[in-house]
């Protein structure tokens, strides 16, 4: 690198001076031209009329300019009064003739020397092409050092360090993560109390990971930690340590462990440690040399043959299954906190926090918004009470109300809500096709309640279904997981009920592509089907083409089993869906309490119970 700078720096400095060279030239033919007399000009004479001047006795006194090479020329005309005219000559270099003329006639000469001002300015142009051409190689001198100079510091560590870190962010401030919180209280008080652990024999941990999807607060506890030990804090992410050039990122590796050492005891945060602790060995080629070799880096400053008393690693990632071996064992990554989405208190906490800085209305209930947002993480969550505000503003509102908070769900979820440009025909065939979801949704008990039915577009669906889990454990039983897909082709199943097989349109093409996925799960990682309890990788095809074609039909006879379902289901309420279907197309958007309560009222059994928004339809 450095020697190509230094190549391109002489060569740019040969065309500068065949560039300088090519303006002298230019300069001493500009203005070194001699003066050329303007024709037909009354003032002027030409040689040979200067001649027949003399000859004639009309010249009086001739003034010489050797500087310019002009003669002014004093002539009296012919006229009565005999006038007198100054006329200019432009001379000859040799003019011996012409003075030997004068001499005879007897015409008075004279010298009169003028300022040569091509010589001044060709002077002053030199100069300043010299200024020119020193000023530029000047810089080009100074540019070359800085590359060297930038050449030299690759190998510098880029983490951003404060002696004494305020990151203006405190446990306080963290909510919705307390088992991660207490995992990582012991590492403040191991940097605030060293003596009460060693007393006893404790170890400082080296390092802790922190492993969670993205939004759940990983980089946040992170400069919590920072801002309560009080302690000097670097923070660099793991894509900075690697560059195109092998060796590099190493060099950032021993260069920021040398750093952290100086100022032990401290903290170094590296974010999406991933990016360069990803396994070896894997890839095209076997691997990235210069990714490689800063992780070797790293391993080796975190538990080499030298130790790194007092400095503790954390780092933080959301793709924990492809990190090294090597790096995840004890010794270098002691701790692994798992930092999960938040459940329902975890929720409440976060909003809590997040509503400090906002101006809710009294009657706004945060506890029935946090049931509402099941799965969401403390990220999702900010951005729906940020939503909420900025409807609030719209609106000219002064507080946040529930209004608000259900449109910023509906935005967070299902992206902006458009307008309704459809025509009566397909507007009705829309509001069938969610009513054919929703209704499912609300006579199978297996299924989550539903939230709210609209036929209004958001995103790149023309209508949408919620529905609301009302359990958080993660896990689903099979008479669950059909009635996910009876649901996802109860749209389909109200097309051709209504219109027919021949007016069905690709509005269920993401349905069928969902209820496939769930079927083929079934089939082949949890062992739901006649197939056993085996698990198959599909992406490898670890089995023959028999078991392949088992599957296939496995999935198959799920699929026909729950559409049969669905259809007989809305066969038997067809009165109930056409009376649905008019409301839907005449107000556009249902909720689902109202929703279960016309249900209620037509079937005649009682209401179920709800909670949080979970996206089906077209």
């Amino acid at each position: 690198m450095h020697n190509s700078s230094h190549i391109k720096s002489k060569r740019l400095s040969k065309s500068l001076w065949r560039l300088a060279a090519g303006l002298l030239i230019a300069q001493g033919v500009v203005w070194s031209s001699p003066v050329v007399a303007k024709p037909n000009d009354p003032n002027t004479l030409t040689y040979g009329e200067l001649f027949k001047e003399v000859d004639r006795g009309t010249v009086s006194k001739v003034e010489l300019d050797p500087a310019t090479k002009v003669a002014k020329v004093t002539v009296t005309d012919g006229s009565a009064d005999k006038k007198v005219r100054n006329k200019e000559v432009l001379l000859l270099e040799d003019n011996s003739e012409l003075f030997s003329k004068l001499n005879t006639k007897g015409v008075e000469i004279s010298i009169q020397r003028s300022a040569d001002k091509n010589a001044i300015f060709g002077l002053l142009g030199n100069v300043l092409l010299l200024v020119f051409v020193i000023t530029v190689l000047s810089a080009i001198i100074r540019r070359s050092g800085g590359a060297g100079g930038q050449a030299m510091s690759f190998g510098k560590s880029r983490a951003r360090f404060q002696m004494q870190a305020k990151t203006g962010v405190m446990f306080d401030d963290v909510a919705g993560i307390e088992e991660a919180k207490e995992e990582l209280q012991e590492i403040v008080t191991f940097l605030q109390q060293p003596e009460r652990f060693t007393s006893v024999g404790a170890k400082i941990p080296k390092g802790v990971l922190l492993v969670g999807s993205p939004g759940t607060g990983k980089t946040l506890m992170a400069k919590a930690i920072a801002g309560e030990a009080g302690v000097p804090f670097f923070s660099i992410s793991g894509s900075e340590f690697v560059e195109m050039f092998v060796g590099v990122g190493a060099s950032r590796v021993r260069d920021l462990f040398k750093k952290a050492k100086e100022n032990a005891p401290c903290l170094v945060f590296i974010d999406e440690i991933d990016a360069v602790g990803r396994q070896r060995g894997v890839g095209i080629g076997g691997g990235n040399d210069e990714r490689e070799q800063t992780l070797n880096q790293l391993l080796t400053e975190m538990d080499g043959f030298e130790g790194n008393n007092g400095v503790i690693i954390i780092a933080a990632t959301n793709r924990a299954d492809v990190l090294d071996t090597a790096l995840l064992r004890p010794g270098r990554f002691d701790r692994q906190v798992q930092v999960d989405p938040p459940d329902y208190k975890g929720r409440l906490a976060i909003l809590n926090v997040h509503i400090r800085d906002k101006k809710i209305d009294p009657n706004l209930s945060l506890e029935a918004v946090a049931r509402r947002t099941t799965g969401f993480t403390g990220a999702d969550l900010a951005n729906l009470l940020n939503e909420a505000a900025i409807f609030t503003a719209r609106r000219h509102k002064s507080a946040i109300t529930i209004t608000e908070i259900d449109d910023a769900i509906d935005r967070v979820m299902a992206g902006m809500e458009g307008k309704v440009v459809m025509d009566g025909k397909f507007k009705r065939m829309t509001a069938y096709h969610e009513i054919g979801h929703a209704l499912l949704i609300t006579l199978l008990k297996e299924h989550d309640p539903l939230q709210k039915v609209t036929v209004l577009p958001r995103g790149q669906a023309i209508g949408l279904t919620w529905s609301m889990p009302n359990e958080e454990n993660g896990l689903e039983s099979r008479a669950k997981l059909r009635s996910m897909i009876t649901v996802c082709l109860g749209g389909r199943a109200a097309e051709e009920i209504v219109f027919g097989k021949d007016e069905v349109d690709s509005g269920a093409s993401s349905d069928i592509q969902k209820l496939t996925n769930i079927a083929r799960s079934m089939v082949t990682q949890v062992g739901m089907s006649e197939l056993g309890l085996v698990a198959m990788n599909t992406e490898r095809q670890e089995y023959s083409e028999t078991i392949a074609a088992q599957i296939d039909r496995e999935v198959r006879k799920i699929v026909k089993e729950c559409y049969q379902q669905a259809l007989e289901l809305l066969q038997t309420h067809r009165p109930l869906m056409d009376l649905l279907a008019d409301i839907l197309v005449d107000r556009e958007t249902i909720d689902g309490e109202e929703f279960r309560q016309i249900v209620d009222r037509e079937t005649g059994r009682k209401e179920t119970p709800q909670t949080k928004p979970v996206l089906a339809g077209s």
